[in-house]
């Protein structure tokens, strides 16, 4: 399935004492990459509000494999890698590369679409 890739820059406040990146930070990351991809695929924040959706995960894991600092190239891949025949449920998996080639962390997602008004599971439509 297509990648999707996008540069990222770190800044000062998404470190932590330890002057590398915080933690919580690749999550977020993740929770972007994910929204602007969907956004560029046509599936904007207006678009599943009028259409009564939403993304949910029901699993989200990072492993960090090198650490990242302040001034580091960042970039991130997002790749679609399961997704059932209906579409309402799927596997994202997110690299996260510094300096063009290092792999400093992998995130994986299991997400679905929720029903904004059921608060229920959804196939989308």
């Amino acid at each position: 399935m297509s990648q999707f890739t996008r540069a990222i820059e770190i800044r000062w406040s998404d470190l932590d004492p330890n002057q590398h990146l915080r933690h919580s930070v690749y999550y977020d990351w993740g929770a972007y990459m994910r929204m602007v991809m969907l956004s560029e695929a046509g599936m904007t924040t207006q678009a599943l509000q009028q259409i009564g959706i939403g993304p949910i995960l029901l699993r989200e894991e990072c492993v960090f494999r090198r650490e990242l600092h302040f001034g580091d190239a960042v970039s991130i891949n997002v790749q679609l890698v399961r997704c059932k025949r209906d579409m309402s449920r799927w596997t994202m998996r997110h690299e996260i590369y510094k300096n063009g080639d290092t792999l400093s962390a992998i995130i994986t997602i299991d997400g679905a679409w929720i029903d904004i008004a059921k608060r229920k599971l959804a196939v989308p439509p």
